[in-house]
Protein backbone atom coordinates (compact mmCIF):
# COMPACT_ATOMS: atom_id res chain seq x y z
CA UNK A 1 0.00 0.00 0.00
CA UNK A 2 1.46 3.62 -0.75
CA UNK A 3 1.84 6.41 1.78
CA UNK A 4 -1.02 7.76 -0.10
CA UNK A 5 -3.23 5.31 0.53
CA UNK A 6 -2.28 4.81 4.22
CA UNK A 7 -3.16 8.20 5.21
CA UNK A 8 -6.47 8.12 3.77
CA UNK A 9 -7.05 4.74 5.87
CA UNK A 10 -6.04 6.50 8.77
CA UNK A 11 -8.52 9.43 7.64
CA UNK A 12 -10.93 6.72 7.08
CA UNK A 13 -10.55 4.89 10.14
CA UNK A 14 -10.75 8.27 12.27
CA UNK A 15 -14.97 8.87 10.76
CA UNK A 16 -15.37 5.02 11.32
CA UNK A 17 -14.42 5.26 14.68
CA UNK A 18 -16.28 8.46 15.42
CA UNK A 19 -19.37 7.93 13.27
CA UNK A 20 -20.05 4.20 15.04
CA UNK A 21 -19.49 5.48 18.68
CA UNK A 22 -22.04 8.41 18.00
CA UNK A 23 -24.55 5.72 16.70
CA UNK A 24 -23.74 3.64 19.81
CA UNK A 25 -23.78 5.99 22.17
CA UNK A 26 -27.15 7.68 20.80
CA UNK A 27 -29.16 4.27 20.98
CA UNK A 28 -27.86 3.64 24.56
CA UNK A 29 -29.09 7.44 25.80
CA UNK A 30 -32.11 6.91 23.78
CA UNK A 31 -32.68 3.43 25.02
CA UNK A 32 -32.00 5.24 28.57
CA UNK A 33 -34.11 8.15 28.42
CA UNK A 34 -36.82 7.00 26.53
CA UNK A 35 -37.41 2.80 27.08
CA UNK A 36 -40.76 3.04 26.42
CA UNK A 37 -40.43 5.02 23.00
CA UNK A 38 -36.92 2.25 22.17
CA UNK A 39 -39.80 -0.54 22.56
CA UNK A 40 -42.31 1.08 20.65
CA UNK A 41 -39.97 1.54 17.38
CA UNK A 42 -38.47 -1.70 18.40
CA UNK A 43 -41.71 -3.16 17.78
CA UNK A 44 -42.84 -0.97 14.76
CA UNK A 45 -39.36 -1.69 12.87
CA UNK A 46 -39.74 -5.66 13.63
CA UNK A 47 -43.23 -5.96 11.96
CA UNK A 48 -42.55 -4.09 8.97
CA UNK A 49 -39.02 -5.70 8.60
CA UNK A 50 -40.30 -8.99 8.80
CA UNK A 51 -44.04 -8.69 8.27
CA UNK A 52 -43.51 -6.75 5.03
CA UNK A 53 -40.07 -7.48 3.88
CA UNK A 54 -39.42 -11.65 5.37
CA UNK A 55 -39.34 -12.66 1.59
CA UNK A 56 -36.24 -10.67 0.84
CA UNK A 57 -33.91 -12.17 3.43
CA UNK A 58 -35.23 -15.74 2.15
CA UNK A 59 -34.27 -14.83 -0.80
CA UNK A 60 -30.86 -13.09 -0.56
CA UNK A 61 -29.81 -15.84 2.12
CA UNK A 62 -30.66 -18.60 -0.56
CA UNK A 63 -28.81 -16.61 -3.53
CA UNK A 64 -25.80 -16.50 -0.42
CA UNK A 65 -25.74 -20.25 -0.40
CA UNK A 66 -26.26 -21.45 -4.07
CA UNK A 67 -23.34 -18.57 -4.64
CA UNK A 68 -20.89 -19.98 -2.34
CA UNK A 69 -21.02 -23.35 -4.04
CA UNK A 70 -20.91 -22.34 -7.26
CA UNK A 71 -17.71 -20.20 -6.48
CA UNK A 72 -16.20 -23.43 -4.68
CA UNK A 73 -16.56 -25.55 -8.02
CA UNK A 74 -16.03 -23.26 -10.29
CA UNK A 75 -12.39 -22.33 -11.91
CA UNK A 76 -12.06 -19.71 -9.38
CA UNK A 77 -11.83 -22.36 -6.59
CA UNK A 78 -8.29 -23.21 -7.50
CA UNK A 79 -6.90 -19.71 -6.59
CA UNK A 80 -4.87 -19.21 -3.63
CA UNK A 81 -5.83 -16.82 -0.46
CA UNK A 82 -2.50 -15.42 -0.34
CA UNK A 83 0.40 -15.07 -2.35
CA UNK A 84 1.28 -17.88 -4.76
CA UNK A 85 4.36 -19.01 -2.36
CA UNK A 86 2.20 -18.91 0.64
CA UNK A 87 1.85 -21.89 2.75
CA UNK A 88 -1.06 -22.06 5.19
CA UNK A 89 -0.17 -20.78 8.74
CA UNK A 90 -2.04 -23.68 10.28
CA UNK A 91 -1.98 -27.58 9.43
CA UNK A 92 -4.90 -29.44 8.06
CA UNK A 93 -5.65 -30.53 12.41
CA UNK A 94 -4.91 -27.54 13.54
CA UNK A 95 -7.39 -25.72 11.10
CA UNK A 96 -10.07 -28.44 11.68
CA UNK A 97 -10.12 -27.59 15.09
CA UNK A 98 -10.47 -23.81 14.74
CA UNK A 99 -13.19 -24.29 12.66
CA UNK A 100 -14.87 -27.07 14.78
CA UNK A 101 -14.63 -24.45 17.97
CA UNK A 102 -15.92 -21.92 15.84
CA UNK A 103 -18.94 -24.08 14.87
CA UNK A 104 -19.74 -23.83 18.68
CA UNK A 105 -22.04 -20.49 20.07
CA UNK A 106 -24.48 -19.29 22.05
CA UNK A 107 -26.80 -20.50 19.24
CA UNK A 108 -26.49 -23.91 19.32
CA UNK A 109 -26.50 -24.24 23.50
CA UNK A 110 -29.63 -21.99 24.02
CA UNK A 111 -31.54 -23.22 20.85
CA UNK A 112 -30.71 -27.34 20.76
CA UNK A 113 -33.31 -28.16 22.94
CA UNK A 114 -36.05 -25.49 23.02
CA UNK A 115 -36.43 -24.91 19.85
CA UNK A 116 -37.46 -28.32 18.46
CA UNK A 117 -39.39 -28.16 21.45
CA UNK A 118 -41.03 -25.08 19.95
CA UNK A 119 -41.88 -26.54 16.69
CA UNK A 120 -42.89 -29.67 17.93
CA UNK A 121 -45.64 -27.80 20.01
CA UNK A 122 -46.48 -25.39 17.07
CA UNK A 123 -46.34 -27.56 14.13
CA UNK A 124 -45.68 -25.22 11.12
CA UNK A 125 -45.43 -27.65 9.04
CA UNK A 126 -47.14 -30.76 10.41
CA UNK A 127 -49.85 -31.37 12.31
CA UNK A 128 -48.81 -30.43 16.48
CA UNK A 129 -47.92 -33.46 19.17
CA UNK A 130 -47.54 -35.81 16.57
CA UNK A 131 -44.36 -38.05 15.14
CA UNK A 132 -44.18 -36.39 12.24
CA UNK A 133 -43.96 -33.04 14.20
CA UNK A 134 -41.15 -34.47 15.72
CA UNK A 135 -38.72 -35.56 12.72
CA UNK A 136 -39.82 -31.92 11.20
CA UNK A 137 -38.60 -30.17 14.15
CA UNK A 138 -34.88 -31.70 14.03
CA UNK A 139 -34.87 -31.10 10.27
CA UNK A 140 -35.85 -27.29 10.95
CA UNK A 141 -33.46 -26.83 13.45
CA UNK A 142 -30.89 -27.97 11.01
CA UNK A 143 -31.67 -25.79 8.51
CA UNK A 144 -31.68 -23.07 10.84
CA UNK A 145 -27.97 -23.44 12.27
CA UNK A 146 -27.04 -25.40 9.46
CA UNK A 147 -25.30 -24.51 6.29
CA UNK A 148 -27.22 -21.82 5.23
CA UNK A 149 -25.30 -19.77 8.34
CA UNK A 150 -21.96 -21.38 7.58
CA UNK A 151 -22.32 -20.60 3.80
CA UNK A 152 -22.60 -17.19 4.48
CA UNK A 153 -19.51 -16.53 7.06
CA UNK A 154 -17.06 -18.87 4.35
CA UNK A 155 -18.30 -16.32 1.57
CA UNK A 156 -17.41 -13.36 3.61
CA UNK A 157 -13.90 -14.82 5.26
CA UNK A 158 -13.21 -15.52 1.37
CA UNK A 159 -13.38 -12.26 0.08
CA UNK A 160 -11.73 -10.47 3.08
CA UNK A 161 -8.87 -13.04 2.73
CA UNK A 162 -8.28 -12.80 -0.76
CA UNK A 163 -8.37 -9.31 -0.90
CA UNK A 164 -5.50 -8.77 3.06
CA UNK A 165 -3.61 -12.01 2.18
CA UNK A 166 -3.50 -11.36 -1.92
CA UNK A 167 -3.55 -7.85 -2.57
CA UNK A 168 -2.02 -6.39 0.78
CA UNK A 169 -5.58 -4.44 1.43
CA UNK A 170 -6.88 -3.20 4.88
CA UNK A 171 -8.62 -6.12 6.99
CA UNK A 172 -11.79 -4.13 6.66
CA UNK A 173 -15.17 -5.35 5.01
CA UNK A 174 -14.80 -2.22 2.44
CA UNK A 175 -11.84 -3.65 1.27
CA UNK A 176 -13.82 -6.42 -0.54
CA UNK A 177 -15.38 -3.56 -2.90
CA UNK A 178 -12.18 -2.32 -4.27
CA UNK A 179 -12.79 -4.20 -7.28
CA UNK A 180 -15.92 -2.15 -7.78
CA UNK A 181 -14.80 1.34 -6.53
CA UNK A 182 -11.38 1.40 -6.77
CA UNK A 183 -9.10 3.82 -4.45
CA UNK A 184 -12.81 5.20 -3.59
CA UNK A 185 -13.16 2.79 -1.19
CA UNK A 186 -10.93 5.09 1.10
CA UNK A 187 -13.62 7.82 1.01
CA UNK A 188 -17.27 7.79 1.75
CA UNK A 189 -18.49 4.91 0.38
CA UNK A 190 -16.05 2.96 2.84
CA UNK A 191 -16.89 4.94 5.19
CA UNK A 192 -20.71 4.04 4.40
CA UNK A 193 -19.79 0.09 4.09
CA UNK A 194 -17.18 -0.22 7.33
CA UNK A 195 -20.50 1.86 9.43
CA UNK A 196 -22.76 -0.20 8.47
CA UNK A 197 -20.42 -3.81 9.03
CA UNK A 198 -19.48 -2.28 12.39
CA UNK A 199 -23.62 -1.63 13.01
CA UNK A 200 -24.65 -4.94 11.84
CA UNK A 201 -21.83 -6.74 14.27
CA UNK A 202 -22.04 -4.82 16.87
CA UNK A 203 -26.29 -5.79 17.30
CA UNK A 204 -25.62 -9.81 16.35
CA UNK A 205 -23.53 -9.91 19.02
CA UNK A 206 -25.58 -7.92 21.19
CA UNK A 207 -28.52 -11.08 20.12
CA UNK A 208 -26.01 -13.45 21.07
CA UNK A 209 -24.96 -11.58 24.46
CA UNK A 210 -28.48 -11.16 25.63
CA UNK A 211 -29.37 -14.70 24.90
CA UNK A 212 -26.77 -16.11 26.90
CA UNK A 213 -27.50 -14.08 29.61
CA UNK A 214 -31.21 -15.04 29.58
CA UNK A 215 -29.95 -18.62 29.69
CA UNK A 216 -27.32 -18.32 32.58
CA UNK A 217 -30.29 -16.24 34.41
CA UNK A 218 -32.58 -19.34 33.25
CA UNK A 219 -30.51 -21.76 35.04
CA UNK A 220 -29.81 -20.39 38.31
CA UNK A 221 -33.56 -19.84 38.52
CA UNK A 222 -34.65 -23.50 37.33
CA UNK A 223 -31.59 -24.58 39.51
CA UNK A 224 -31.09 -22.19 42.73
CA UNK A 225 -34.81 -20.25 42.60
CA UNK A 226 -33.45 -17.18 41.24
CA UNK A 227 -35.12 -14.22 40.26
CA UNK A 228 -35.69 -14.42 36.79
CA UNK A 229 -36.48 -9.99 35.66
CA UNK A 230 -34.92 -8.51 33.25
CA UNK A 231 -32.86 -6.37 35.79
CA UNK A 232 -31.31 -9.77 36.85
CA UNK A 233 -30.84 -10.61 32.99
CA UNK A 234 -29.51 -6.44 32.80
CA UNK A 235 -27.49 -7.21 36.28
CA UNK A 236 -25.61 -10.66 34.63
CA UNK A 237 -24.97 -8.42 31.49
CA UNK A 238 -23.52 -5.84 33.04
CA UNK A 239 -20.96 -7.88 35.52
CA UNK A 240 -19.72 -10.06 32.93
CA UNK A 241 -19.14 -7.44 31.08
CA UNK A 242 -16.96 -5.26 33.46
CA UNK A 243 -14.95 -9.01 33.35
CA UNK A 244 -14.02 -9.45 29.73
CA UNK A 245 -13.34 -5.53 29.59
CA UNK A 246 -11.19 -5.40 32.60
CA UNK A 247 -9.39 -8.59 31.08
CA UNK A 248 -8.55 -6.72 27.69
CA UNK A 249 -7.34 -3.43 29.64
CA UNK A 250 -5.28 -5.50 31.94
CA UNK A 251 -3.48 -7.34 29.69
CA UNK A 252 -5.28 -10.83 31.00
CA UNK A 253 -6.41 -11.10 27.25
CA UNK A 254 -3.67 -13.77 26.36
CA UNK A 255 -4.90 -15.98 29.53
CA UNK A 256 -8.61 -15.44 29.01
CA UNK A 257 -8.15 -16.74 25.42
CA UNK A 258 -6.87 -19.72 26.74
CA UNK A 259 -9.72 -20.03 29.14
CA UNK A 260 -12.72 -19.69 27.15
CA UNK A 261 -11.19 -22.41 24.76
CA UNK A 262 -12.45 -24.75 27.50
CA UNK A 263 -15.51 -24.29 25.91
CA UNK A 264 -14.56 -26.75 23.38
CA UNK A 265 -13.65 -29.45 25.44
CA UNK A 266 -16.42 -28.82 27.74
CA UNK A 267 -18.79 -28.76 24.54
CA UNK A 268 -17.61 -32.65 23.49
CA UNK A 269 -18.13 -33.45 26.93
CA UNK A 270 -21.84 -32.75 27.20
CA UNK A 271 -22.62 -34.20 23.62
CA UNK A 272 -20.95 -37.34 25.03
CA UNK A 273 -22.95 -37.00 28.11
CA UNK A 274 -25.78 -36.80 25.89
CA UNK A 275 -25.16 -39.65 23.68
CA UNK A 276 -24.76 -42.24 26.40
CA UNK A 277 -26.95 -41.16 29.37
CA UNK A 278 -30.03 -39.47 27.13
CA UNK A 279 -30.93 -42.95 24.87
CA UNK A 280 -28.04 -43.73 22.39
CA UNK A 281 -30.08 -46.28 19.77
CA UNK A 282 -32.64 -43.90 19.71
CA UNK A 283 -30.23 -40.94 19.40
CA UNK A 284 -28.64 -42.42 16.57
CA UNK A 285 -31.77 -43.67 14.88
CA UNK A 286 -33.31 -40.05 14.82
CA UNK A 287 -29.92 -38.45 13.79
CA UNK A 288 -29.99 -40.42 10.67
CA UNK A 289 -33.56 -40.01 9.95
CA UNK A 290 -33.04 -35.88 10.64
CA UNK A 291 -30.58 -35.53 8.57
CA UNK A 292 -31.96 -37.86 5.09
CA UNK A 293 -34.88 -35.39 5.88
CA UNK A 294 -32.96 -32.48 5.43
CA UNK A 295 -31.16 -33.61 2.61
CA UNK A 296 -34.21 -34.09 1.00
CA UNK A 297 -36.12 -31.45 1.56
CA UNK A 298 -33.41 -28.91 1.19
CA UNK A 299 -34.71 -26.53 -1.24
CA UNK A 300 -38.14 -26.70 0.12
CA UNK A 301 -37.22 -25.44 2.94
CA UNK A 302 -35.22 -22.96 1.61
CA UNK A 303 -38.16 -21.08 0.15
CA UNK A 304 -40.62 -22.25 1.99
CA UNK A 305 -43.15 -19.31 2.75
CA UNK A 306 -46.20 -20.98 3.81
CA UNK A 307 -46.74 -19.23 6.90
CA UNK A 308 -45.16 -15.75 7.37
CA UNK A 309 -45.98 -15.21 10.94
CA UNK A 310 -44.46 -18.13 12.04
CA UNK A 311 -41.26 -17.41 9.28
CA UNK A 312 -41.09 -13.96 11.26
CA UNK A 313 -40.15 -15.46 13.91
CA UNK A 314 -37.97 -18.23 13.45
CA UNK A 315 -36.70 -18.34 10.25
CA UNK A 316 -36.03 -14.75 9.15
CA UNK A 317 -34.81 -13.66 12.42
CA UNK A 318 -32.26 -16.72 11.96
CA UNK A 319 -31.40 -14.74 8.46
CA UNK A 320 -30.83 -11.77 9.55
CA UNK A 321 -28.87 -12.71 13.13
CA UNK A 322 -26.32 -14.61 10.93
CA UNK A 323 -26.53 -11.75 8.28
CA UNK A 324 -25.28 -9.68 11.20
CA UNK A 325 -22.63 -11.79 12.24
CA UNK A 326 -21.38 -12.63 8.87
CA UNK A 327 -18.50 -9.74 9.18
CA UNK A 328 -17.55 -11.02 12.82
CA UNK A 329 -17.32 -14.89 11.82
CA UNK A 330 -16.08 -13.84 8.37
CA UNK A 331 -12.78 -12.25 10.18
CA UNK A 332 -12.03 -15.22 12.00
CA UNK A 333 -12.47 -17.63 9.02
CA UNK A 334 -10.55 -15.40 7.32
CA UNK A 335 -7.67 -15.03 9.72
CA UNK A 336 -7.28 -18.59 10.12
CA UNK A 337 -7.15 -19.43 6.00
CA UNK A 338 -4.40 -17.80 5.00
CA UNK A 339 -2.39 -19.95 2.15
CA UNK A 340 -5.54 -21.75 1.44
CA UNK A 341 -7.47 -22.13 -2.00
CA UNK A 342 -11.07 -20.82 -2.43
CA UNK A 343 -12.37 -23.91 -2.70
CA UNK A 344 -10.52 -25.48 0.88
CA UNK A 345 -12.17 -22.15 2.69
CA UNK A 346 -15.58 -22.04 1.18
CA UNK A 347 -16.08 -25.95 2.04
CA UNK A 348 -14.12 -26.60 4.57
CA UNK A 349 -15.54 -23.17 6.32
CA UNK A 350 -19.31 -24.53 5.70
CA UNK A 351 -19.51 -28.20 6.24
CA UNK A 352 -16.79 -28.74 9.10
CA UNK A 353 -18.92 -26.18 11.38
CA UNK A 354 -22.52 -27.35 9.89
CA UNK A 355 -21.47 -30.74 10.51
CA UNK A 356 -20.80 -30.59 13.47
CA UNK A 357 -23.68 -28.21 14.24
CA UNK A 358 -26.00 -31.27 13.09
CA UNK A 359 -24.66 -33.39 15.32
CA UNK A 360 -24.87 -31.23 17.92
CA UNK A 361 -28.25 -30.51 17.54
CA UNK A 362 -29.85 -34.38 16.54
CA UNK A 363 -28.00 -35.54 19.96
CA UNK A 364 -29.35 -33.14 22.26
CA UNK A 365 -33.09 -32.59 20.78
CA UNK A 366 -32.95 -36.55 20.20
CA UNK A 367 -32.37 -37.13 24.06
CA UNK A 368 -34.81 -34.72 24.90
CA UNK A 369 -37.63 -35.82 22.88
CA UNK A 370 -36.43 -39.70 24.36
CA UNK A 371 -36.46 -38.45 27.39
CA UNK A 372 -39.91 -36.53 27.77
CA UNK A 373 -42.18 -38.35 24.99
CA UNK A 374 -44.23 -41.05 24.94
CA UNK A 375 -45.02 -42.51 21.87
CA UNK A 376 -48.45 -43.76 21.17
CA UNK A 377 -50.19 -46.02 18.41
CA UNK A 378 -51.97 -43.35 16.60
CA UNK A 379 -48.96 -41.38 15.90
CA UNK A 380 -49.23 -38.88 18.45
CA UNK A 381 -47.09 -37.84 21.38
CA UNK A 382 -47.42 -37.37 25.09
CA UNK A 383 -44.89 -34.82 26.62
CA UNK A 384 -43.79 -34.50 30.02
CA UNK A 385 -41.53 -31.83 31.86
CA UNK A 386 -38.87 -31.06 29.42
CA UNK A 387 -41.46 -30.09 27.22
CA UNK A 388 -43.30 -27.83 29.57
CA UNK A 389 -40.20 -26.36 31.30
CA UNK A 390 -39.29 -25.30 27.06
CA UNK A 391 -42.89 -23.53 26.26
CA UNK A 392 -42.78 -21.97 29.68
CA UNK A 393 -39.27 -20.44 29.37
CA UNK A 394 -36.94 -21.28 26.27
CA UNK A 395 -33.67 -20.73 28.69
CA UNK A 396 -34.34 -23.31 30.94
CA UNK A 397 -34.58 -26.22 28.45
CA UNK A 398 -30.97 -27.49 29.01
CA UNK A 399 -31.24 -27.36 32.23
CA UNK A 400 -34.94 -29.59 32.17
CA UNK A 401 -33.39 -31.56 30.04
CA UNK A 402 -29.95 -32.23 32.38
CA UNK A 403 -32.57 -32.84 35.51
CA UNK A 404 -33.96 -36.20 33.85
CA UNK A 405 -29.92 -37.35 33.27
CA UNK A 406 -27.65 -38.84 36.36
CA UNK A 407 -25.01 -36.83 37.83
CA UNK A 408 -27.59 -33.35 37.64
CA UNK A 409 -25.98 -31.68 40.60
CA UNK A 410 -22.73 -31.91 38.51
CA UNK A 411 -23.67 -30.95 34.84
CA UNK A 412 -26.44 -28.54 35.84
CA UNK A 413 -23.71 -25.97 36.86
CA UNK A 414 -21.22 -27.25 34.65
CA UNK A 415 -24.07 -26.45 31.74
CA UNK A 416 -24.13 -23.15 33.28
CA UNK A 417 -20.23 -22.79 32.93
CA UNK A 418 -20.54 -23.66 29.24
CA UNK A 419 -23.00 -20.82 28.50
CA UNK A 420 -20.87 -18.67 30.32
CA UNK A 421 -17.72 -19.81 28.58
CA UNK A 422 -19.82 -18.92 25.37
CA UNK A 423 -21.12 -15.46 26.02
CA UNK A 424 -17.30 -14.85 27.08
CA UNK A 425 -15.82 -15.96 23.96
CA UNK A 426 -18.17 -14.02 21.66
CA UNK A 427 -17.97 -11.10 23.84
CA UNK A 428 -14.02 -11.42 24.27
CA UNK A 429 -13.91 -11.61 20.35
CA UNK A 430 -16.00 -8.90 19.47
CA UNK A 431 -13.66 -6.52 21.66
CA UNK A 432 -10.94 -7.22 18.70
CA UNK A 433 -13.33 -7.50 15.57
CA UNK A 434 -15.46 -4.16 16.41
CA UNK A 435 -11.99 -2.07 16.83
CA UNK A 436 -10.71 -3.60 13.67
CA UNK A 437 -13.51 -2.33 11.85
CA UNK A 438 -13.18 1.15 13.32
CA UNK A 439 -9.38 1.39 13.55
CA UNK A 440 -8.04 0.83 10.00
CA UNK A 441 -8.32 -3.12 9.90
CA UNK A 442 -5.25 -2.97 12.61
CA UNK A 443 -5.18 -7.03 13.45
CA UNK A 444 -3.72 -5.51 17.00
CA UNK A 445 -5.99 -2.18 17.86
CA UNK A 446 -5.61 -0.09 20.67
CA UNK A 447 -5.99 -1.04 24.50
CA UNK A 448 -8.61 2.00 24.39
CA UNK A 449 -11.18 0.85 21.46
CA UNK A 450 -11.15 -2.00 22.97
CA UNK A 451 -12.69 -1.62 26.50
CA UNK A 452 -14.75 1.09 24.41
CA UNK A 453 -16.24 -1.45 22.66
CA UNK A 454 -16.48 -3.80 24.94
CA UNK A 455 -18.24 -1.67 27.29
CA UNK A 456 -20.67 -0.89 24.42
CA UNK A 457 -21.78 -4.26 23.47
CA UNK A 458 -22.77 -5.05 27.36
CA UNK A 459 -24.83 -1.39 27.11
CA UNK A 460 -26.37 -1.29 24.00
CA UNK A 461 -28.03 -5.37 25.33
CA UNK A 462 -28.79 -3.95 28.35
CA UNK A 463 -30.63 -0.85 26.92
CA UNK A 464 -32.23 -3.71 24.34
CA UNK A 465 -33.29 -5.57 27.64
CA UNK A 466 -34.62 -3.39 30.28
CA UNK A 467 -36.43 -1.44 27.40
CA UNK A 468 -38.36 -4.64 26.39
CA UNK A 469 -40.62 -5.77 28.79
CA UNK A 470 -41.34 -8.90 28.91
CA UNK A 471 -41.09 -9.40 25.61
CA UNK A 472 -36.77 -9.18 25.64
CA UNK A 473 -36.34 -12.10 23.45
CA UNK A 474 -37.96 -10.20 20.68
CA UNK A 475 -35.91 -7.43 21.20
CA UNK A 476 -33.01 -9.17 20.88
CA UNK A 477 -34.66 -10.78 17.60
CA UNK A 478 -35.60 -7.26 16.42
CA UNK A 479 -32.17 -6.21 16.59
CA UNK A 480 -30.46 -8.40 14.50
CA UNK A 481 -33.31 -7.99 11.65
CA UNK A 482 -33.14 -4.43 11.86
CA UNK A 483 -29.31 -4.26 11.65
CA UNK A 484 -29.43 -7.06 9.26
CA UNK A 485 -31.00 -5.36 6.51
CA UNK A 486 -28.80 -2.55 4.77
CA UNK A 487 -25.93 -5.13 5.40
CA UNK A 488 -27.45 -7.76 2.73
CA UNK A 489 -27.11 -5.41 0.08
CA UNK A 490 -23.46 -4.67 1.05
CA UNK A 491 -22.81 -8.86 0.76
CA UNK A 492 -24.28 -8.67 -2.49
CA UNK A 493 -22.73 -6.77 -3.65
CA UNK A 494 -19.18 -7.93 -2.53
CA UNK A 495 -20.29 -10.74 -3.98
CA UNK A 496 -20.41 -8.97 -7.29
CA UNK A 497 -17.07 -7.67 -6.40
CA UNK A 498 -15.26 -11.02 -6.12
CA UNK A 499 -16.64 -12.63 -9.12
CA UNK A 500 -15.05 -9.05 -11.00
CA UNK A 501 -11.99 -9.66 -8.72
CA UNK A 502 -11.48 -13.61 -9.44
CA UNK A 503 -12.13 -12.69 -13.38
CA UNK A 504 -9.21 -10.49 -13.36
CA UNK A 505 -6.83 -13.42 -12.12
CA UNK A 506 -7.62 -15.17 -15.32
CA UNK A 507 -8.31 -12.20 -17.80
CA UNK A 508 -4.63 -9.88 -17.69
CA UNK A 509 -7.09 -6.92 -19.59
CA UNK A 510 -9.43 -6.64 -16.34
CA UNK A 511 -6.59 -7.25 -13.77
CA UNK A 512 -7.71 -4.96 -10.98
CA UNK A 513 -9.35 -2.19 -12.66
CA UNK A 514 -12.20 -1.42 -11.02
CA UNK A 515 -15.66 -1.53 -12.37
CA UNK A 516 -17.14 1.33 -11.47
CA UNK A 517 -14.14 3.88 -11.99
CA UNK A 518 -14.22 5.17 -15.72
CA UNK A 519 -11.17 6.64 -15.47
CA UNK A 520 -9.78 3.45 -14.56
CA UNK A 521 -10.75 1.44 -17.41
CA UNK A 522 -10.32 3.71 -19.83
CA UNK A 523 -6.72 3.95 -18.62
CA UNK A 524 -7.13 -0.26 -18.56
CA UNK A 525 -7.98 -0.16 -22.56
CA UNK A 526 -5.94 2.61 -23.47
CA UNK A 527 -3.27 0.19 -22.02
CA UNK A 528 -4.48 -2.40 -23.84
CA UNK A 529 -4.90 -1.09 -26.93
CA UNK A 530 -1.14 0.29 -26.76
CA UNK A 531 -0.19 -3.43 -26.04
CA UNK A 532 -1.80 -4.71 -29.21
CA UNK A 533 -0.34 -1.56 -31.26
CA UNK A 534 3.16 -2.98 -29.86
CA UNK A 535 2.41 -6.35 -30.83
CA UNK A 536 1.35 -5.90 -34.06
CA UNK A 537 4.43 -3.51 -34.97
CA UNK A 538 6.76 -6.17 -33.60
CA UNK A 539 5.34 -8.61 -36.01
CA UNK A 540 5.63 -6.26 -38.52
CA UNK A 541 9.22 -5.49 -37.78
CA UNK A 542 10.05 -9.14 -37.60
CA UNK A 543 8.03 -10.21 -40.92
CA UNK A 544 9.99 -7.61 -42.81
CA UNK A 545 13.03 -8.60 -41.49
CA UNK A 546 12.43 -12.04 -43.16
CA UNK A 547 11.96 -10.47 -46.00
Amino acid sequence: MSMVDKKEVATKSKVVLIVSMIIAIVFVALGAIFPDGTARVINILNSFLTGELGWMYLLFMAFFVFFTFGLAFSKYGKIKLGKDDDKPEFSNFQWFALLFGGGIGIGLVFWAIAEPMQHLATGPQDPALTVEAMRTAVRITFAHEGVHCWATFALVGTCLAYHVYRKDRPFLMSSAFYPLFGDRIYGPIGYVVDILATFATLFGIVTSLGLAAMQIVGGLSYMYGFDTSNVTVAIVIAVITLGFTLATATGLHAWMTKVVNLKTWLAILFMLFFLVFGGFVFIMRNMSDAIGVYLNDFFTQTFWYGDPEWLSSWTVFYWAWWISWATFCGTFFARVSKGRSVRQMLLGSTFLPAGFSFIWIAIYASAAFNLDLTFLEDGSVLTGPIFEAANADYATAMYATLEQLPLYQIMGPLALILVFLCFLGAADSATFVLPMLTMGGSQNPPKKARIFWGAAQGAVAIVLVLAAGEATLKALQTASVMAAFPFMFILALMCIGIVRAFKGEFNPSIGDTPMFDKEARQAAKARKAEQKAAAQKAAEEEAAAEQ
